[in-house]
């Protein structure tokens, strides 16, 4: 089987490496295609098989098509596959059937019942648990890079200028850089601003380190505490049994840690620091209703979920809406014009 993994920012490896591993296992041949000029392309291996063309993507022939975003050219061979980059943190049109997937593989009961409740027969909906955390749940080789003896905080902020904390808790983290002794990692969303970039970057010390990475598993494991705002990277850490702190998110919940206050971050996090034990329980029951497969073989759910509908076909399905609109914006991104 041929499978093609489309990319367009650099979280879709750590969705997608996983898949490969299982493909590999499976004799199965894997080829990646990234638009020109997209940040995804530094994070490729030197021996990832890449399409540059869509002349190429063609002739490659795929049974099946992988996107953890939310598009994918209808025009691309084999069936359409949303693999996810994200849990559901209450973000607009998280729930929405695009007409352009073929089948949507879910991390958990959650995400599964809110795309059973919209869907319109133009799918396959499968369970299956997300395979970005497969190796969440093995210890990674690279983990001990980023651990401290003093307490570790990962700070993961989303990009979205109405979301992002990344300027209202910027003076209280330099502050806490000078007056503490804790260790920071700051990792920015891939579609954070040059200035914010710049800004954290300029921040890096003893006790702060700027990462750039499309495989986040290490610092996920390694950090004692995470810090964001409307972002499911916190859902993703949480799994962990660990507690997460949430600034001003557009919907809070009570498994998080949230304030609303800038000037609060300190004792916010002082909380997190002490394990309380109350909050962790709350933690433990939202890790289950999201995400309740902690085997690490949700690849090879995936996989099989996949493979299934490849071997039985499309014909079942509804016909898709016509998308024309959608279609045409990513032809034009793609430069492919041809509508066969």
């Amino acid at each position: 089987m041929r499978y093609l993994f489309y990319v367009n920012l650099s979280y879709s490896f750590s969705v997608l490496r996983p898949i490969e591993i299982a493909i590999n296992r499976e004799g199965g041949t894997v080829a990646w295609f990234i638009p020109e000029g997209s940040e995804a392309e530094k994070f490729l291996q030197p021996d990832d098989h890449r399409l540059l063309t869509n002349k190429a993507v063609k002739e490659f022939a795929a049974h099946a098509t992988l996107a953890p975003g939310n598009i994918v050219p209808d025009f691309f061979p084999g069936i359409k596959v949303q693999v996810f980059h994200g849990f559901d943190s209450g973000k607009k049109n998280k729930f929405n059937i695009r007409g352009l997937f073929d089948l949507y593989c879910t991390q958990g009961p959650n995400i599964t019942q809110g795309f059973e409740r919209i869907s319109d027969g133009t799918c396959e909906i499968v369970e299956t648990g997300w395979s970005k955390l497969d190796p969440l749940f093995t210890p990674h080789p690279e983990t001990d890079k980023f651990r401290t003896d003093a307490p570790l905080i990962l700070y993961a902020p989303t990009f979205s200028p109405k979301l992002t904390s990344t300027y209202a808790l910027y003076d209280h983290i330099k502050k806490l850089l000078e007056e503490k002794d804790w260790q920071w990692i700051v990792k920015l969303h891939p579609k954070a601003t040059d200035e914010e970039v710049l800004l954290y970057k300029e921040l890096a010390c003893d006790k702060l380190r700027f990462v750039e990475t499309g495989e986040a598993t290490p610092i996920l494991q390694a950090a004692d505490v995470i810090l964001s705002d409307t972002s499911s990277i916190l859902a993703e850490f949480a799994l962990q049994d660990k507690l997460a702190i949430a600034f001003n998110s557009r919907r809070p919940e009570p498994w998080m840690l949230h304030f609303t206050e800038a000037h609060l971050l300190e004792e916010i996090l002082e909380k997190a620091l002490s394990s309380d034990q109350e909050q962790l329980l709350k933690v433990i029951e939202h890790g289950n209703a999201i995400h309740p497969y902690k085997d690490g073989k949700s690849s090879e759910r995936v996989l099989s979920a996949i493979n299934s509908l490849i071997d039985r076909g499309i014909g079942h399905l509804k016909t898709k809406p016509l998308n024309l609109i959608r279609r045409l914006k990513i032809r034009r991104k793609l430069k492919y014009y041809h509508w066969t």
